[in-house]
């Protein structure tokens, strides 16, 4: 029965969400220049506040303070419209996953998961395939040779790498028999983290993961060296912040998604021997996920100031003439597996 404690709950959740990708998206831009700067040996932001940890806050005053400028020959509607899907699948794509266990309240169980709907890696899929036309109408909108071209990129490079990661994370739902992120979080207790069972998926789908965040090396749409800003050349102010905000929470929610899927998400090996308090296990759980998802955003820092950006030839061969095959490969050996081991048992 759904009362209207649960319903706050629930609101108050959906704001906590919200709130902490915008926050995890704002201080990311502090934490990339900060590894930028590790990695080109000079220190980075350290001017607004104490170790530059006021520069996010400041960035987005400026972006907020600039001159709001919409091209003349523009779809003026269509211009708005752009960046504001692409911020609001953003945001959304975080509903379907799982935190954390349930907190016990006063008896009543309250899972740290906005929704556990049983199709939540197809949500997910969704929601992402629905960002692009964030991108494609923003960078047709323009007017502007660059950003079409940055827009057509972007469909392309979508199309081209969402079918080697459905064909990963069909491998996996023959391996956990679900599309519900709480159940298979749930299965991974322990140390039995997908990962060991599907290395082949897990490095598909960390690639495509990459080109799907338009992160380094697969950056073509924005490519500023051949296209001045790619999709987001004619746009200023906040609508340019969503653009950028909504690549850094694609980016968390990525990371989210990988530690959920491969490394036990919230599960934390050897805890349930300790004797702790549920709370306190979920609690702990929360920590250990977003441990897991810093790692990731890490990674994904680390490998866009070490790697060269691909040509747009190389991008598609490696999509189509590599990641592609090998993710079907992936599945008929899943399957085989699947078999074999069913017939042993």
């Amino acid at each position: 029965m759904i009362t209207g404690g649960f319903i706050l709950y629930k609101v108050i959740l959906v704001v906590i969400v919200f709130l902490i990708s915008l926050v995890i998206a704002m201080y990311s831009t502090y934490a990339e220049r900060k590894v930028a700067a590790f990695m080109q040996d000079r220190i980075g932001p350290n001017r607004a506040g104490p170790f530059g940890l006021l520069q996010p806050l400041a960035d987005g005053l400026k972006m907020f303070m600039k001159e709001e400028i919409i091209p003349n020959l523009s779809n003026k509607f269509l211009f708005i419209l752009g960046p504001s899907v692409a911020m609001f699948t953003a945001c959304i794509t975080g509903a379907v996953i799982p935190w954390g266990k349930s907190l016990m309240i006063g008896g009543t169980a309250y899972p740290l998961q906005v929704t556990d709907i049983n199709i939540g890696i197809l949500y997910i899929m969704a929601v992402t395939s629905i960002g692009v036309y964030g991108i494609m109408i923003g960078g047709w909108a323009s007017n502007n040779k660059y950003s079409l071209m940055g827009a057509l990129r972007a469909s392309s490079q979508m199309i081209s790498y969402e079918i080697a990661m459905g064909l990963a994370i069909i491998a996996l739902v023959m391996h956990t028999g679900t599309l519900s992120l709480r159940d298979i979080s749930a299965m991974q207790s322990g140390w039995h983290w997908n990962i060991i069972y599907q290395p082949l998926g897990f490095l598909i789908f960390l690639i495509c993961a990459f080109a799907e965040t338009n992160r380094t090396p697969f950056d073509l749409p924005e490519s500023d060296s051949e296209l001045i800003g790619g999709y987001h050349t004619e746009y200023s102010s906040m609508k340019l912040g969503f653009y950028l905000f909504a690549e850094y929470i694609n980016m968390f929610i990525s990371s989210a998604v990988i530690s959920t899927l491969y490394f036990g998400g919230y599960n934390i090996p050897g805890i349930g021997h300790l004797g702790l308090s549920p709370n306190l296990v979920a609690i702990l759980g929360v920590v250990f996920l977003f441990a897991k998802i810093s790692f990731f955003i890490f990674f994904f820092m680390w490998v866009r100031w070490t790697l060269p950006r691909f040509r747009y030839d190389q991008l598609m061969n490696l999509g189509w003439k590599v990641l592609i095959p090998l993710s079907i490969l992936n599945v008929g050996l899943t399957g085989a597996l699947m078999w074999i081991f069913g017939r042993i048992h």
